[in-house]
């Protein structure tokens, strides 16, 4: 199984799509294995969007500094997904950064449409709704920056007993 991690920006909780949003990845079978709402500071997104995500080396200090703002508008949810393949699952369903080139049906396409160049010309960050892990070693970084694992949780759902049943019985 994976883990992967997901941040509900401020802009999500001031809209009041946070429910829409966790009902899409519960749907599909990823289970929520740890979840905390807060306000993280500075340093906390500076680890996760630089020391990580190499934001600031990738589109320089501008895109990190409006970045880093919007981050600290409001509080965040974060929580971590688990499932088959969940990584790549979680971005196909989230789409590209970029919610004007996000296609319908994404989450971004479906609540977001600000372009890069609209967000470069008014010097303000990008309000796409989420942030989702971009590939598996992204993701145990993140989830380690984010969580401790004690706040991480095992158990069983549902849609696993009938996911993973077969799986199961073939090892045994």
């Amino acid at each position: 199984m994976e883990q992967t991690l997901i941040v509900l920006k401020p802009d999500t909780l001031q809209r009041g799509i946070v429910g829409e949003i966790v009902t899409r990845f519960e749907r599909v079978g990823l289970k929520i294995v740890a979840a905390k709402m807060l306000s993280p500071d500075f340093d906390h997104y500076y680890g996760h969007y630089e020391n990580i995500g190499k934001l600031k080396t990738r589109r320089g200090e501008e895109t990190f500094n409006v970045t880093l703002a919007l981050m600290q508008e409001g509080p965040v949810l974060a929580f971590v997904l688990e499932g088959v393949e969940a990584v790549a699952q979680v971005r196909k369903m989230v789409g590209p950064t970029e919610p004007k080139s996000a296609q319908p049906g994404t989450i971004r396409g479906d609540y977001s449409h600000i372009s890069f160049t609209h967000a470069d010309k008014e010097h303000i960050g990008i309000p796409n709704i989420i942030h989702a892990s971009a590939d598996l070693d992204e993701a145990t970084q993140e989830i380690a920056h984010w969580f401790s694992t004690s706040e991480i949780h095992d158990y069983e759902t549902v849609h696993e007993k009938f996911t993973q049943a077969r799986a199961r019985q073939q090892k045994q």
